[in-house]
């Protein structure tokens, strides 16, 4: 059985290792190999309880609770394994990080999912250099644990071994959870590991018409690596071939609102099960030639875009609701 941390204060720890490193000397000396070996054991034991026992809270008696201390207390920011591993007191702490995401829920981005999310164009804070994320580094996107993680996991894992595409793997994985909030381990986790996954998910919403929204994608109130399928149901064939940048734009122009009702996420009511997105329409059908651009685009909230195609709101007064800013 491994060895548990014993924790201590620090600074009586500190104080012992220095003295059982001091008397270390003697066994460099006596260059007898295996005698050195043993010599060091107690250093090691003692150099990982003071590494436990840098974390205060009470609470903190485990592996897994100390780490999770310490992601929460450096929330939104890039951390190395072996920070972890030091205050973990053991060296299986991505075993512990695991058990945090699958079984508790908390939404832990590991190298390899933020990697793959800055390679299709996604942006976060304080990365910029993809080349020197690392496997091994890990990022708690928000201090707040999802408690239907556990289920939605055994769902991941039951659809990730249907011998369907990875795109077929994710969009029945996202349909399954309309209107919650999914995290890229998630995704990846779907694909199999393989980088393919964010790349996916894009064309889901570019190419195929899902609403998939993410923070980039016009949901600036969204965490980092958090991907939400808004309704299930896939935009028509013409309007699914606006550009991020100027759905962005438009977004940005129209203050994030419908701008027929001025609806807008942050008036989302768990009870309203009828008007619950924003939506771009194009003023000149796109079927009819109009074009991917600013001043053809206005935001709508679902609701309103159903009266502009039922033809209760004409395009003239889409023009001049965008004319008057």
């Amino acid at each position: 059985m491994a060895r548990r941390s014993k924790r201590d204060t620090p600074e009586s720890l500190r104080v012992e290792l220095i003295n059982l490193l001091s008397k270390f000397e003697e066994k460099l000396l006596d260059e007898n190999l295996r005698e050195q070996v043993k010599g060091l054991v107690p250093a090691n034991h003692l150099l990982r309880d003071l590494g436990s026992s840098l974390i205060k809270d009470d609470g903190a008696s485990s592996a897994r609770d100390r780490i999770l201390s310490y992601l929460r207390k450096y929330t939104g920011t890039l951390l190395v394994g072996d920070e972890l591993m030091v205050v973990a007191g053991i060296s299986e702490y991505a075993r512990r990080i695991r058990e945090l995401r699958v079984e508790m829920g908390w939404p832990i981005l590991a190298g390899k999912a933020i990697k793959d999310m800055l390679a299709e164009g996604e942006v976060i804070e304080n990365i910029s250099d993809a080349s020197k994320i690392k496997t091994d580094t890990y990022f708690l996107v928000q201090d707040q644990q999802d408690k239907e993680a556990a289920f939605r996991w055994n769902l991941a894992n039951e659809i990730r071994k249907k011998k369907i595409s990875v795109k077929d793997k994710i969009i029945s994985y996202l349909r399954e959870n309309v209107g919650k909030e999914i995290n890229g381990e998630e995704l990846k986790y779907l694909a199999n590991d393989k980088s393919e996954w964010a790349r996916r998910v894009r064309e889901l919403r570019t190419e195929d018409g899902w609403p998939v929204a993410t923070r980039q994608s016009g949901r600036p109130e969204l965490k980092v690596g958090v991907y939400i399928l808004e309704e299930d149901r896939q935009a028509a064939v013409h309007d699914r071939k606006i550009p991020d940048p100027i759905r962005v734009e438009t977004l940005e122009r129209d203050n994030f609102s419908c701008k027929v009702c001025d609806w807008n996420y942050s008036k989302r009511r768990p009870e309203d099960k009828v008007r619950n997105l924003l939506e771009l329409h194009h003023i000149e059908h796109h079927a009819s030639g109009g074009k991917n651009v600013l001043n053809n685009l206005i935001t709508l909230c679902n609701m309103c875009h159903d009266e502009v195609h039922r033809g209760n709101i004409s395009s003239q007064e889409l023009k001049e609701l965008i004319s008057v800013g």
